[in-house]
């Protein structure tokens, strides 16, 4: 027996993305979403609604995305929770560091180990200042503390996904598995 739910925006795991932008001078910002993921080969879309962030987004044609995680939680909530509209000193208060992204002009957060680097590729399904925003990504940088071997470490980087459920956040768990070897024990 199953349950029916009707149409909802449950999907698992769903990111816990923080946007950078800067604004018209040069002030970084930074917002939560979770509307997002790989839309082609080398980019990325995420679905927001009117922020100031994607008024930054359209402005500057770039931004950052970066994965939360356990230990910038706290930080990552408040940034989804509180506008820069509302609060200027966000990203103080949130108690994020920001330096200058290396190919983009955008703001890379240094609490987050891991980024993604974008420019802007179109904006489509438009209304009421949102829509879905396709970024090229042009550079990943990570936090040499989440490496091993020269690799990103899933492990390491202790990334959180949101639960759209039960409106919690959950550290995404241990490796069950190698991709592209699994099933090569049913051929």
């Amino acid at each position: 027996m199953r349950k029916d739910f009707g149409a909802q925006t449950w999907m698992y795991p769903m990111p816990v993305l923080i946007i950078g932008t800067y604004d018209e001078n040069g002030k970084p910002n930074a917002m939560n979403a979770a509307w997002g993921g790989i839309y082609d080969y080398n980019q990325i879309m995420i679905c927001l609604s009117s922020h100031r962030t994607t008024e930054n987004i359209r402005k500057s044609k770039a931004f950052t995305i970066s994965f939360a995680t356990v230990e910038t939680m706290t930080a990552s909530d408040y940034v989804g929770i509180v506008s820069q509209n509302a609060e200027p000193n966000k990203i103080e208060k949130a108690g994020l560091v920001a330096e200058k992204a290396k190919k983009v002009n955008a703001p890379l957060f240094t609490n987050y180990p891991l980024t993604l680097e974008c420019e802007l590729v179109e904006v489509f399904n438009e209304g009421e200042g949102g829509g879905n925003f396709v970024g090229k990504i042009v550079n990943v940088s990570a936090d040499e503390k989440v490496l091993t071997n020269g690799k990103v470490d899933f492990k390491k980087l202790n990334i959180i996904t949101y639960d759209p459920v039960t409106f919690k956040y959950i550290a995404l768990g241990e490796e069950v598995g190698s991709a592209f070897k699994e099933g090569l024990k049913l051929k």
